[in-house]
């Protein structure tokens, strides 16, 4: 059964007011949202055959984090992830190919969040998920078939957990 993660990036810094919204840096906070979120990852022996990351500062800072107890991904930055609504993030998750049963994109909202409600038909944390996706948080997924069947409600949400979930 393919597995979907999807991870938003942290929480990112607003103290350089100049910079571009692609080049914020995570914040301290967002460091060790992403440091627990890190652990939690490789205490659930999280392993996906492949990550899809935007390109922004913040989102590869998060993917810096985490990366280490991800085993050896095959690593994409892509640009259409930046900013992308549930359509297109659908779109890119449709491309990937036969054979791959683990995906973990790290990115953003609101995308991230229409993405995993439009997915998800079922699961404990839906009610949750509805409400927020904060940042630094982690969203499981599990379907059955091709990525390139994936559709609306096809998927079952086997999991949620935001940073500050964390010990």
């Amino acid at each position: 059964m393919p597995q979907l993660y999807l991870l938003r990036h942290a929480r990112s810094s607003w103290d350089e007011p100049g910079l571009s919204d692609r080049d914020r840096p995570l914040s301290p906070r967002g460091r060790r949202a992403a440091k627990r979120i890190a652990e939690h990852v490789r205490a659930e022996h999280i392993r996906p055959e492949l990550v899809l990351c935007s390109p922004a500062i913040r989102a590869r800072q998060t993917l810096a984090r985490v990366r280490r107890g991800l085993g050896d991904p095959k690593v994409s930055f892509e640009e259409v992830l930046y900013a992308a609504d549930a359509d297109q993030l659908l779109e890119r998750l449709r491309a990937v190919p036969a054979g791959v049963e683990s995906v973990l994109l790290v990115g953003h909202n609101p995308g991230l969040q229409d993405l995993a409600l439009e997915l998800a038909r079922e699961g404990e944390r839906l009610g949750k998920l509805r409400e927020k996706l904060p940042t630094g948080t982690l969203v499981t997924l599990a379907f059955e078939g091709a990525w390139s069947d994936l559709r609306s409600g096809r998927a079952v949400l086997a999991g949620s957990v935001a940073p500050r979930e964390l010990p």
